[in-house]
């Protein structure tokens, strides 16, 4: 699938977002336009988790507006080609991933965005996805 953005923003990006809203995150998407970014069915999912945990009321409040202006792209059929793909490559090599950041990982590669997150640990591992972290 075609799609109009550049970076997908994962959850630790986004929680960076909220925390500090003029942080480094938010300086690299203002450089790069909010035009370019978009974020996970799974990411969504993850924040939204975290901010029901928390019980927070500005936690909950910042967490909905931000997920108002970024779009959350849904999970297309190539996601589980890709998927497959991933687990087979880290599982052969003994470096296997989380079962949440293996899903993004596909997502990001089945589009063709730039994983941006702070676990770059996990990222890096998987093959032909771009991987840039905005909080270093």
């Amino acid at each position: 699938m075609k799609t109009p953005y550049k970076y997908l923003l994962d959850t630790n990006i986004l929680s960076d977002l909220i925390r500090n809203p003029n942080g480094r995150a938010a300086q690299q998407l203002k450089k790069y336009g909010e035009h370019t970014v978009a974020t996970s069915l799974i990411i969504s999912a993850e924040i939204r988790f975290g901010m029901k945990k928390s019980g927070n009321r500005t936690v909950v409040k910042r967490v909905g507006q931000l997920l108002e202006h970024i779009p959350i792209l849904p999970l297309e059929k190539s996601v589980d080609e890709h998927y497959s793909a991933i687990r087979h490559h880290l599982e052969k090599r003994g470096t296997p991933i989380g079962p949440n950041d293996l899903i993004i990982a596909a997502h990001a590669r089945a589009l063709g965005l730039i994983m941006v997150t702070d676990n770059e640990r996990e990222f890096k591992r998987v093959p032909n996805l771009q991987v840039e972290n905005w909080l270093t």
